[in-house]
């Protein structure tokens, strides 16, 4: 099993040379992260319980517009974060929402 996955995982490795791709799934991959962390993201912003939310009094909408405003403001991955998270939890610890 080992070698399987090994061989499996390493297959994009193993030649010498470049794979030939066509230069549109070459750019198209470039946007892969993305979509993969709005999937990620986007249904625990909107979602509790596997329903949609059903009242504008949710910490994890307002936390998220003060995460991007900050990211628009500042472009910075961290602050963005930290921003994010301290709005979210303000509201959660100080106003119970």
């Amino acid at each position: 099993m080992a070698v399987i996955t090994l061989l499996c995982r390493a297959f994009f490795l193993l030649p010498k040379q470049d794979l030939p791709m066509p230069r549109w799934l070459r750019e198209g991959l470039r946007y892969a992260p993305i979509a993969a962390l709005a999937a990620v993201v986007a249904p625990e912003l909107v979602m509790t319980q596997g329903h949609l939310i059903d009242t504008w009094r949710d910490a994890r909408i307002f936390g998220a517009l003060a995460g991007l405003a900050f990211y628009a403001w500042r472009r910075s991955l961290f602050g963005t974060i930290v921003c994010g998270t301290a709005v979210m939890l303000a509201l959660r610890f100080a106003l119970g929402w």
